[in-house]
C-alpha cells in the first residue's frame, strides 16, 4: 500500500436523519435512491456510521438507496447501555430500527463489530433482519485477545490514547498520523455520553466472575445463514489471526470469500474503491435484489 501525505477528502452525498425508535433518538445516514441496502457500523470508541461508511457510500448510493443507522449508544443515537445484556439490547433496536423504517428486504452490510452483529443476527432461527444479502467486512469468526485489542480496549479519552486505537485498526499510517483525522476522531470519541457507554461494557460487579468477550471460542451457528453472504478480510488485520476469514467462509453453506492482500481492519475506510468494486460485484449479480425487485 502507498502511504499517502494525508487523509483522503471525502464526498459529502449522505444525508442525516432522526427517527424515534420506541423512545429512542435514533440517527442514520441516508443517500441515493433505489433498492435498500443497510451500513452497519464498527464499534470502537468514537465509531459511527459516518465514520465507518463515508468512504463507501459515494460509490452505493448510484446503485442503492443507502441507509447507515448509528448503533443504540454510538454516534448521534441516545447513550444507551443495557448492564444486563448488551448485545441483545443492542441488536432488539437495530431490528426495530429496520421495521419502523417499512424495510421489507434489504442487502446488508457490517464492518467490524457491525459484521459480527449481523452475522449473528444472521444465524438466528428466526432471523430477525430481512436479509437478501450479506456483506461482512473483518467480522464474524474468533476474535483473539492480543497487544492491538488491548488498545482498543484501553482508550483512555486522550488524544494519545486514540492513535493507538488508529494504530491498531489501521494499515496505512496516515490514519493515525494525520492530525486533523485523529482530532476528529478524539472529538467524537469523548462527545457526551460517548466514552461512557462504550466503556460501560466492560464494568463487573465484584460478585460476577472475570470473562473477556474476547478471546473465546466463536459458537455462532453460521450453518443456520441462509442469506448469499460475503466474506471480507485484510490481510493485514492486527485484530484477527491469519486465516480466519476462510475457516469463518467454510462454516456459512452460501458464502464468498474476498481477501485484500493490502488491507487492514478496515478496508472499507482505507480501501473504499477496492472494496466497493468487491462489494457492487457481489450485490448487482444476476438474481440480487436490484435485478429481481
Amino acid at each position: 500500500m502507498r502511504a499517502r501525505a494525508s487523509v483522503p477528502a471525502v464526498a459529502h452525498v449522505h444525508r442525516s436523519r432522526f427517527v424515534t425508535i420506541d423512545g429512542i433518538r435514533t440517527h442514520y445516514l441516508e443517500a441515493g435512491e433505489g433498492p435498500p441496502v443497510v451500513l452497519l457500523h464498527s464499534g470502537e470508541f468514537g465509531g459511527n456510521a459516518e465514520l465507518s461508511w463515508e468512504y463507501m457510500i459515494p460509490f452505493l448510493a448510484p446503485h442503492f438507496r443507502v441507509i447507515a443507522p448509528d448503533w443504540l449508544g454510538f454516534g448521534q443515537t441516545a447513550k444507551v447501555h443495557d448492564f444486563e445484556s448488551k448485545r441483545a439490547r443492542m441488536c432488539w433496536h437495530m431490528a426495530r430500527f429496520i421495521e419502523v423504517m417499512a424495510i421489507d428486504r434489504a442487502h446488508f452490510i457490517g464492518n467490524s463489530m457491525g459484521g459480527t452483529f449481523l452475522l449473528q443476527m444472521a444465524a438466528e432461527q428466526p432471523c430477525r433482519l430481512p436479509i437478501d444479502r450479506l456483506v461482512s467486512i473483518s467480522g464474524g469468526g474468533f476474535v483473539p485477545a492480543n497487544a492491538h485489542r488491548e488498545r482498543l480496549l484501553d482508550y483512555d479519552g486522550t488524544k494519545e490514547s486514540m492513535v493507538q486505537v488508529l494504530e491498531a485498526i489501521f494499515e496505512d499510517p496516515v490514519w493515525f498520523n494525520d492530525t486533523d483525522y485523529v482530532e476528529r476522531r478524539h472529538a467524537l470519541s469523548i462527545a457526551p455520553g460517548a466514552w461512557e457507554s462504550i466503556a460501560a461494557a466492560r464494568f463487573r460487579s465484584p460478585a460476577a466472575p472475570s470473562r473477556s468477550e474476547f478471546g473465546n471460542p466463536d459458537t455462532t451457528p453460521y450453518a443456520n445463514i441462509a442469506a448469499p453472504t460475503l466474506i471480507i478480510a485484510g490481510a493485514r488485520d492486527k485484530l484477527r489471526l491469519p486465516g480466519y476469514a476462510a475457516d469463518l467462509a467454510s462454516q456459512i453453506p452460501d458464502a464468498t470469500l474476498a481477501v485484500l492482500e493490502d488491507g487492514g481492519h478496515c478496508p472499507n475506510i482505507e480501501l473504499p474503491e477496492k472494496t466497493a468494486a468487491i462489494v457492487l460485484d457481489f450485490l448487482l449479480s444476476p438474481s440480487s435484489l436490484e435485478q429481481v425487485a
